[in-house]
């Protein structure tokens, strides 16, 4: 899943925690071998690789979290969008390197999750534009870490922690005490400007630090506007909480593609949702239901 995985549980026998703890990463890996876009034997790459060209049978898992996907991007007007990949792909991070204005146009010109048709009864996903690519890294980990909750439950886990990169998964308390969250500084490694109390809930944070290069003094990260082929600018990172990792990371690309004020209009219109936004200014904003009040924020 190209990221490190954490597992922090109590169990009263050690045997069944650590069994416990071996059905999760074995879930992981079973989420990456079906999800990854780096594998081509992955159910993703042989979606990427045919799609264009005739509708791909694949699971019925896939199938409803594409479906899923659709349904946040209708929810977001855009904002989050797995096709992002008809561009996001044309960014190495690690290389520092970037597409030029053609292909990123070209790039751009095959995003739009309009043109991703799922058909349920059939149980195929077909892409309706040349070109077309899905990724489903702003959406997985989310999925992954919801899978590995209900997995230690069915262990009789009843406190743990469940990390996979910025997405998490709380179960439980921490024996009597909730769970504690930092959100990291933006831009102070080490360093955090919340911290959150947590019991049986996920949590998710996007940032533009994660994975990024600086070219000619404009930070490109890997949260993508779907609508630029660029990355956005106007925060430095969002926390979502919520009751599934599926929405929480779902919705922390979303806020952060929509900035602010829009952003914070959409948690604000969906129950059982909160949120902690860093503006690219450095100020820390928090949704309403976190303060009792009206968003407010915070220098």
């Amino acid at each position: 899943m190209g990221t490190a995985i954490h597992v922090e549980l109590w169990s009263d026998e050690r045997d069944a925690g650590e069994a416990a703890i071996d059905a999760v990463m074995a879930e992981m890996h079973r989420i990456d071998r079906a999800m990854s876009p780096f594998k081509p034997e992955s159910e993703l790459s042989r979606i990427n690789r045919d799609a264009a060209n005739e509708p791909v049978r694949t699971s019925d898992e896939l199938v409803e979290l594409i479906a899923r996907a659709i349904e946040f991007s209708a929810l977001s007007g855009g904002a989050f969008d797995i096709s992002y990949a008809s561009v996001g792909h044309l960014y190495d991070y690690r290389l520092g390197i970037k597409p030029n204005e053609a292909a990123l146009a070209a790039g751009r010109a095959a995003v739009g999750w309009r043109n991703l048709i799922v058909d349920h009864d059939a149980r195929t996903i077909r892409f309706a534009r040349d070109g077309m690519r899905i990724d489903l890294g702003g959406f997985a980990k989310g999925y992954a870490v919801d899978n590995a909750a209900q997995i230690l439950r069915r262990c009789g886990i009843r406190h743990a922690i469940v990390s996979a990169g910025g997405d998490s998964r709380v179960v439980g308390d921490r024996r009597g005490r909730p769970w504690t969250i930092g959100v990291r500084d933006p831009r102070r490694p080490g360093e955090v400007v919340a911290l959150l109390p947590l019991e049986d809930t996920a949590i998710s944070t996007s940032g533009d630090y994660e994975r990024f290069f600086e070219s000619d003094g404009v930070r490109c990260h890997h949260v993508i506007d779907p609508k630029t082929g660029k990355s956005p600018d106007s925060v430095h990172s969002v926390t979502i909480l919520a009751d599934d990792g599926l929405t929480t990371e779902a919705l922390s690309k979303s806020v952060f593609v929509m900035g602010l004020e829009e952003g914070m209009r959409l948690v604000e219109s969906q129950p059982g949702v909160d949120a902690v936004v860093v503006d690219a200014a450095g100020a820390l904003h928090y949704s309403s239901g976190l303060l009792g009040a009206g968003p407010q924020t915070r220098q």
